[in-house]
């Protein structure tokens, strides 16, 4: 795939990965209120007992006169995703702050010529983007890496470490630079941000559900649907697929969350590759940083999402293989570089 294809594919692959974290979210919440608040849902009961919606008034034993039950709300995942979005937005209003200070970073010093071709590359890649350059921050660690921050363009920020100015070329450091501005310009700190609200709103439910079924019973909502045509035995098995899923909710949520990262990884790169037009300056510069895969000391794993290259190192950016695939934040390195080198031949 060209750069173009690759860009158009993440970005649908983000998208359906993001619908399917919304889509998980509602059915737990929709189970909560259902189940352990007893919340009426009509529709959905009528549908579970006598498996069709009640839309035809000439259905038999359908009477006009019959009174509706008024629709339960979602009280659970309303209350969830307020939770979700309050423990996020510190992290959304001062993140950029809190990320150069966890990190250690220092604003890049303009006297040495390292650090000033830095700053002169961002302000390229920014103006290529079409943004306003990011501040320009050095960490004062031997490895290689970089990573961008920022919920918008004008409070964003680019650092990479002391190692990663020592091994790149110009060129292959305006890959890396173009690489981290691409996140800026994709927004991609904001998606993680209301990706982390709504993993704490499915931790929350899960952590609400947990307490119920240990310090109470769930209520039965109207959709028992006893005596109904196979309504009970309906209603069960939902209550079992939520059951089963309620258990596995917080690892699910990492996973998709982890997955989103992945994909954004790749988009980055065909977008860094877009404003270079030059795919091998990142390839290049990520064999080096595969080279030099030490573990990240500034960078603690909390800002492993963040960053070009995994800080644990290769301890974890060397593996491959489904189950490493799913834990991981970013994709192997290696399957990164065979990426770029394919839109360079396109």
């Amino acid at each position: 795939m060209n750069l173009y294809e690759q860009q158009a594919a993440n970005k649908r692959r983000t998208w359906a990965i993001v619908a399917v974290f919304v889509v998980f979210l509602a059915f737990l919440g929709f189970g909560f209120d259902a189940f352990i608040l007893g919340m009426p849902f009509p529709a959905v009961e009528e549908f579970l007992t006598t498996g069709s919606f009640r839309s035809d008034p000439h259905r038999d034993g359908f009477s006009e006169e019959e009174p509706r039950r008024p629709m339960g709300v979602p009280v659970a995942t309303l209350a969830a995703l307020l939770g979700g979005a309050l423990m996020s937005a510190a992290s959304f209003a001062n993140g950029p702050a809190m990320v150069l200070k966890a990190a250690r970073a220092r604003p890049a010093n303009p006297a040495s010529p390292a650090e000033n071709q830095f700053i002169h590359v961002v302000q390229e890649m920014a103006t290529a983007a079409g943004l306003p350059p990011p501040s320009a921050h050095v960490i004062p660690d031997p490895d290689a890496n970089a990573f961008a921050t920022g919920t918008r363009p004008s409070n964003s920020a680019v650092a990479v470490t002391e190692g990663l100015l020592q091994i790149l070329t110009r060129e292959e450091l305006q890959g890396v630079i173009a690489h981290e501005v691409s996140h800026i310009r994709n927004y991609d700190v904001r998606l993680m941000t209301i990706l982390a609200a709504l993993t704490g709103a499915v931790a929350l439910l899960s952590d609400w559900a947990g307490r119920s079924f240990r310090f109470g019973r769930p209520r039965r909502s109207g959709a028992s649907g006893e005596g109904k045509s196979g309504g009970g035995a309906a209603v069960l098995v939902l209550l079992a697929v939520w059951i089963i899923l309620l258990i596995l909710a917080p690892l699910l949520s990492q996973l998709l969350a982890l997955a989103v990262s992945r994909r954004r990884e790749y988009l980055a790169d065909a977008s860094g590759a877009e404003l270079t037009r030059n795919p091998i300056s990142l390839a290049l510069a990520l064999e080096k940083i595969e080279k030099k895969f030490e573990p990240t000391a500034s960078i603690n794993h909390g800002l492993a999402h963040l960053c070009i290259a995994d800080p644990k190192g290769a301890l974890m950016g060397e593996k491959e293989g489904f189950v490493a695939d799913l834990l991981a934040t970013h994709p192997p390195i290696l399957k990164r570089i065979a990426a770029l080198r394919e839109m360079a031949y396109q």
